[in-house]
């Protein structure tokens, strides 16, 4: 347990990749097997159900340090992590217990059947034989989310480094189904639990951001321009008769969308092909919205499968019938990608991407900037010639996204944020105007920097009316710029819409209450889109 508390430690007070990456290394050097593939679990998602309320660790913990709710509450907002919060209260430990990470998860485990009391007993004795980081870890462990900086893509790359497994694999031996009780560490991440060769995908090809005038880039005719849509990003692989759908953050979706897993199981040809996973209905392409309701569904239910129908959207074609195409330039893919598509009658839901025909730049520009009307977020630019990479290589492909849609809001909500931002206010909730009131609108807490932080916090200190745990309601005055890539109707919303992707473009000071949107204004742009 010491050794993954220490583990923890590390990777939290760091932001740079490598570090994190080598201290996972140095613990699947030292640690246990069990304790390795615990490590897994609870990196991936697989941590057993939570055996204790969290309120009533929280009342144990002010029963044990004799304090008021007033004054847990206060600490708890000072802190803004529960775990944390408790294991600050108490006090210093009385003896030392140094189990091993799997002998705490077993009794963990142990735990959830108990009654109250047995649960009590536990969890206090627990805290009186771990130091401060120690309880801290513990009580993620028993009673909260285990959110940690490190993802998965960070744990393969540790693993690969201490194995020397391609990335990939392993990738897909850890988010499959396994038993930690019936697995070894081994046989995990050996994958022999899977198929992988049926399943293997390849890393994605991915584009720079457009840095050059059009007419830069040379000839039109050099050039397949299509439109990009703002999916989820998924390579198709259809190996002996098995089919895999991945994302692009490596991990295995082919459940979630049975409707292009079962058009793909109809070609007789074998093949890996990239595309876009997209809402689609009636032949029209949804607002991502709608698609985040099937996303990481176990069951899909036939309601949903109606509402939101899910398609794909064929860019390329990575390997065809065995053969390792990424070499060969995106013209001959694009005539192979074709002919498969050719090869059988397709329903409207799974499709070719659509070139988009010009001879002439100037007319792109035009093009793009309706490219919102029928949500899309641009347009992508690909060298006919052009092999398909491994990650990004500056100059074959540029994406030339559409301008993100703007409105002026006030801060009514602050909160102040986690590690080692806790001591500042970093998280806002903004509104605009409705009636002879304020609506909320959008939460955001990127865009800033760390100077404007800083005196926004001094701000919020001497401006907060009201105080709900770790937020703080503020007095309408600090106007922002928010920026955001879509706009759509909601009834989860109490302002009735939703915003994608919104972050703060800039802090408004020549600004006043009376210069912001109007929720009205803010509705309008569904239709300007």
């Amino acid at each position: 347990m010491r050794d993954f508390v220490n583990l923890i430690n590390t990777v939290e007070i760091t932001n740079k990749t490598n570090a994190k990456i080598q201290a996972l290394v140095d613990f699947f050097e030292s640690a246990t097997d069990k304790d390795k593939l615990w490590l897994i679990a609870i990196f991936t998602g697989k941590r057993p159900p939570r055996p204790v309320k969290t309120s009533l660790m929280k009342q144990w913990c002010m029963e044990r340090v004799a304090i008021p709710e007033w004054l847990f509450l206060e600490s708890y907002s000072t802190v803004g992590d529960l775990g944390e919060t408790l294991a600050l209260l108490l006090p210093e430990p009385t003896h030392q217990i140094d189990n091993t990470l799997d002998a705490w998860m077993q009794d963990v485990i142990a735990l959830k059947p108990k009654t109250e009391e047995e649960k009590k007993d536990f969890v206090l004795n627990a805290w009186s034989g771990l130091n401060m980081q120690e309880r801290f870890i513990f009580n993620k462990l028993i009673g909260g989310s285990f959110r940690i900086g490190v993802s998965k893509k960070t744990l393969v790359n540790a693993l690969a480094k201490v194995s020397g497994i391609d990335a990939n694999q392993l990738m897909h031996s850890i988010i499959g189904n396994w038993d930690i009780n019936t697995i070894t560490f081994d046989a995990l991440i050996s994958g022999a639990h899977i198929n992988y060769d049926n399943s293997k995908p390849y890393p994605f090809c991915l584009a720079y951001a457009l840095e050059k005038e059009l007419k830069d880039l040379g000839q039109p005719k050099e050039w397949q321009v299509e439109y990009k849509w703002d999916g989820i990003r998924g390579q198709v692989v259809k190996r002996n008769g098995e089919i895999y759908i991945w994302s692009r953050g490596e991990e295995l979706v082919t459940q979630q969308f049975p409707e292009i897993e079962t058009v793909m199981q109809q070609f007789d040809d074998d093949f890996v092909i990239d595309g876009e996973i997209l809402a689609l209905k009636d032949s029209n392409v949804l607002l991502f919205n709608d698609l985040q309701k099937r996303l990481n569904r176990k069951n899909i239910s036939k309601k949903l499968l109606e509402e939101v129908p899910i398609g794909f959207y064929a860019y390329d074609v990575l390997e065809y019938n065995g053969e390792d195409l990424r070499n060969s330039s995106l013209e001959k893919r694009r005539t192979i990608l074709e002919k498969l598509f050719a090869s059988i009658t397709l329903p409207n839901h799974i499709k070719l991407s659509q070139i988009i025909a010009f001879d002439d730049w100037d007319v792109l520009g035009e093009i793009r900037e309706n490219a919102r009307g029928i949500n899309s977020e641009g347009l992508m630019l690909k060298q006919k010639a052009s092999p398909y990479h491994v990650g990004r290589k500056k100059g074959d492909w540029w994406k030339w996204k559409v301008d993100p849609l703007t409105i002026d809001v006030v801060m009514i909500y602050a909160q102040k944020g986690s590690g080692r931002r806790s001591s500042k206010y970093t998280d806002y909730t903004f509104a605009v105007k409705k009636d002879d009131g304020l609506v909320t609108v959008a939460k955001a807490y990127s865009g800033l920097t760390d100077k404007e932080i800083t005196e926004i916090s001094r701000w919020v200190n001497k401006n907060a009316i009201e105080k709900f745990g770790p937020v703080r309601t503020v007095k309408p005055e600090l106007v922002f710029e928010i920026a955001f890539e879509g706009i759509a109707l909601s009834n989860r919303h109490k302002s009735g819409v939703a915003l994608r992707f919104p972050r703060i473009k800039r802090w408004r000071k020549d600004k006043t209450t009376e210069d912001i949107d109007t929720i009205a204004s803010v509705k309008s742009l569904i239709h300007a889109q």
